[in-house]
């Protein structure tokens, strides 16, 4: 299993994060690809191992990140949590609402 590697004496006084110094102290013993966050890294190793620890309680496809769980669960719910603040359709995926708010400005654009 690939190991974790990192150094503390980068942390962020205010978050314990790596991010605000640009520094990438956890590299991957696979690839050599680096992270700022020890989490990140742990889910880059998943991508070498195959790892898939999290699973859907409704039809029993697994992912390799809890996020993309999310998302996929919102299948079989029907939740659309991202709703467009000038007609009020709704969408499940972030991204989708982001296309979509693209025809309001189009429509705007055209109309002037």
């Amino acid at each position: 299993m690939p190991k974790v590697t990192g150094k503390s004496s980068y942390d962020c006084d205010i978050c314990k994060k790596y991010i605000h110094t640009g520094e990438k102290p956890f590299c991957c013993d696979v690839c050599g690809k680096a992270f700022s966050e020890g989490s990140k890294l742990t889910k880059h190793i998943r991508s070498h191992t195959g790892d898939k620890p999290y699973t859907c309680d409704i039809c029993g496809k697994s992912f390799s990140d809890g996020a993309v769980l999310t998302k996929h669960k919102r299948i079989h719910t029907g939740e659309k949590p991202y709703q467009c603040d000038i007609c009020g359709i709704s969408f499940s995926r972030s991204g989708d609402l982001a296309k979509h708010r693209r025809v309001h400005i189009e429509i705007d654009t055209i109309m002037l």
